[in-house]
């Protein structure tokens, strides 16, 4: 009996385990949508392409399991562009489908025509068109070809005619995991031997050991070697921030001191300084174990040491060659990781009590953490954060602890701003509805999706917050607003019109080009659309709607007006880390 198209591209996902697709659709792919739909996959329909493709992508890092996205042509595809840089850029295996028009109008100008093959290969792994025949083989090698090894976007182009056309239905091929690749047993010798003899060893846990799902091997080598680790931001949680060897509190001396590094999943890229000095040992010996060979010796990584594997494979084989050793806590370099953690967190403790109107970051996190935690402490892993802004993502990152794995997702290695709302769409999908793709790890009956949002992360996908509502997601949003880009212009209204008036009549001393709206009302964005919303301005009004809102059954968002920063020089602390360090003047 034959079927169409659209039934035999449904079909085809169904088989290889697919229970959610993210998009939105249009003529030809609904038909595609409504046949998924009708064998059970649970289709969610964005405002737009660019929140669906990184909620795809966001679903692919916590399963373990290729996110989709289903797309329309020309257009559609163009803005689901920003999703496929994203999984690129974070190694998250990611399929997109797209229609596109028929077979016989290419070159004609048919309708949203665009060669979506010849733009997107280039930045896939891989991209290819499907014909009637072909549909099963070419949606199945593409989401294999998005999984396998380092992850990144499998493509599938659909033509109208492929979509509305009818053929036999021919099973798809069973897609199982990866093969996992070992280390040469002589090299984990080596490295074995060099952390026994190292003074001031040290594990950099990344987030692509928490995409492997690697936690357990991890956690018993950390456990029986004493080794001090250093999380990247997403790969919080593979141990616990509660972890006595853990140096995130003392970062730059962890990095600073450290003679023999392993770094385990993650990139020596901007976010770890690149390896390099200033903020490295020059001479510390950088061990890289990833999956991606093109990664092994980049920057300061030391390529004859390097492992490509399996984090978990590899993990235990050093464990069995460090099996009866412990490292030496009370070292040197452990007391100096001791000192400056407490120095620093005691700062930090204090700018969390600073009590005044407008609220600083310190204090509204503050409050924010200290309700949560009561409502579901770390431990119970109850709750998953997401994070994105300049300020908000950055202060936020090391104020909530996570004691699980893949409850944290920020905006990555390509510092994506607009994120936010899909990976908390996502979050909610890959934990909350019964799926046999559902992560491991922690398991309770239902998990609080958290995001705390600058205001101009925010404004970027907005109008999911009315996709969370039409699904009946119970997501729960901090509006960190301060006004503008990583600062605003001024913390008095008066002040600020004055300068919007500048802007408005051409006059010096108007608004800077990071401003945004004086206190804008982001918590009605909520209740137009059924959800609940808060204006908070106080310490005491925050705890009472962070309580309300993880209660609530409905997206709720909660606008918290804190003070803006100083008009100062919009810069990261990554740009000065990444500065070469000046030579000396010769004599």
């Amino acid at each position: 009996m034959s079927s169409s198209g659209a039934q035999l591209i449904a079909q085809a996902l169904h088989e290889l385990g697919v229970r959610v697709i993210f998009g939105l659709v249009g003529i030809p792919v609904v038909q595609i949508a409504e046949e998924a739909i009708a064998l059970g996959i649970r289709f969610i329909a964005f405002r737009n392409e660019q929140a669906a493709s990184y909620a795809a992508t966001a679903y692919g890092y916590l399963t373990g399991r290729p996110g989709v996205c289903l797309v329309v042509g020309g257009p559609g595809v163009l803005h689901a562009m920003a999703g496929i840089g994203n999984a690129s850029a974070n190694a998250f295996p990611l399929l997109i489908l797209a229609g596109s028009s028929e077979t016989h109008l290419v070159t004609k100008g048919a309708f949203q025509e665009m060669d979506a093959i010849s733009l997107l290969s280039p930045h896939t792994k891989i991209a290819v068109r499907s014909s009637l025949d072909s549909i099963p083989q070419t949606i199945t090698n593409a989401y294999r070809t998005s999984w396998y090894g380092r992850g990144g976007t499998g493509f599938v182009d659909l033509p109208a005619d492929v979509i509305q056309g009818e053929g036999d239905h021919i099973s798809t091929r069973i897609v199982p995991a990866a093969p996992r690749a070992a280390a040469d047993p002589a090299k984990v010798k080596v490295i074995a031997g060099l952390l026994r003899s190292a003074k001031a060893p040290l594990v950099v846990v990344g987030k692509g050991a928490s995409y492997a799902q690697a936690e357990s091997s991890i956690r018993k080598l950390i456990n029986q070697t004493k080794i001090p680790f250093l999380p990247t931001p997403m790969g919080k949680g593979v141990l616990p921030d509660s972890h006595s060897s853990n140096t995130a509190s003392a970062r730059s001396t962890a990095l600073k001191g450290a003679d023999v590094v392993i770094v385990l999943g993650a990139r020596l890229n901007w976010i770890l300084h690149f390896g390099e000095e200033p903020k490295w040992n020059a001479n510390a010996k950088i061990i890289q174990v990833d999956i991606s060979a093109e990664e092994l010796g980049k920057n300061n990584g030391n390529a004859e040491l390097a492992v490509i594997g399996d984090i978990n494979v590899v993990t235990e084989q050093l464990l069995a060659a460090l099996q009866g050793w412990q490292y030496d806590t009370s070292s040197a370099y452990v007391q100096a990781l001791k000192a400056s953690t407490v120095k620093n967190e005691a700062t930090a403790a204090k700018s969390a009590k600073v009590d005044k109107i407008p609220m600083t970051y310190g204090r509204t996190f503050d409050v924010i953490k200290q309700t949560l935690h009561k409502l579901s402490p770390p431990e119970d892993g109850g709750i998953v954060y997401i994070s994105e802004g300049a300020n908000t993502m950055d202060i936020s990152r090391s104020v909530f602890p996570v004691e699980h794995p893949r409850l944290r997702l920020d905006a990555g290695t390509y510092a994506t701003m607009g994120v936010g709302l899909g990976y908390a769409i996502a979050a909610h999908c890959a934990y909350n509805l019964p799926s046999p793709e559902a992560s491991s790890g922690p398991k309770s009956s239902h998990k609080k999706i958290v995001c705390l949002e600058g205001d101009s992360a925010f404004g970027f996908s907005l109008p999911e917050v009315e996709t969370m509502a039409r699904y009946g997601m119970d997501i729960l949003i901090f509006v960190v607003n301060n006004g503008g880009v990583y600062h605003g212009d001024s913390s008095d209204s008066d002040a600020w019109l004055r300068l919007q008036q500048n802007s408005k009549q051409g006059v010096k001393g108007g608004l800077r080009s990071t401003s945004l709206g004086w206190e804008v009302g982001y918590e009605k964005v909520a209740e137009m659309c059924g959800g609940i919303g808060y204006l908070v301005r106080t310490p005491e009004e925050l705890a009472r709607a962070t309580e309300e809102g993880y209660k609530a059954t409905v997206p709720v968002v909660i606008n918290i007006i804190i003070e803006a920063g100083q008009a100062k020089k919009l810069e990261f602390a990554w740009q000065n880390s990444s500065k070469k360090p000046k030579k000396e003047a010769k004599l």
